[in-house]
């Protein structure tokens, strides 16, 4: 077991964050996701960061929030419109340390507080799990392509408690 990470903090994404956090998207997938996608699916998800401008371009246009520790970007997450979770990606080496847990209750806060009653999510065969143990239930399997790779990935929703309310 690695040590314990100091307490990550939240802040929203900046432009000038891209290049970290393409970085880091590409080293989620390389690393965390093997058990489910062979090498060719994971180099074509990963290849998406590959165009920078139109990486930070779709931040951008969503809600994203980035966790650092000690100044350091090490995951971000994306809400798209006020009810879906577009993204959401932790540095292998702060996996499953409550980095994706801080990062998808703040979206749920943010989405709560907006009045949305229910999240959705198309989790990753890799990421099924992490959501199903936060309420997330699954309704259908999708197959997307990506840069020529077919990759399977599950429509996840989860009814948000006490939506709209202070708490």
């Amino acid at each position: 077991m690695g040590q314990a990470l100091p307490r990550p903090a939240l802040r929203p994404f900046l432009a000038t964050d891209t290049p970290m956090l393409a970085a880091i998207f590409a080293a989620s997938i390389q690393e965390l996701t093997g058990d489910d996608y062979s090498e060719e699916q994971q180099e074509a998800w990963a290849s998406v960061a590959d165009d920078e401008a139109a990486f930070g371009k779709k931040l951008a246009s969503e809600l994203t929030l980035i966790a650092t520790v000690q100044g350091s970007p090490v995951g971000f997450a994306a809400l798209k419109g006020n009810d879906k979770i577009d993204m959401l990606y932790v540095h292998p080496s702060v996996a499953g340390q409550g980095v994706g847990a801080l990062l998808c209750d703040a979206l749920e806060k943010l989405a709560g507080g907006r009045g949305t009653k229910s999240m959705s999510v198309d989790a990753s065969d890799s990421a099924l799990e992490f959501f199903r143990k936060r309420g997330y239930v699954a309704q259908q399997r999708n197959s997307v392509t990506i840069n020529g790779e077919w990759l399977a990935n599950t429509t996840m929703k989860k009814e948000l408690e006490g939506s709209g309310a202070q708490g």
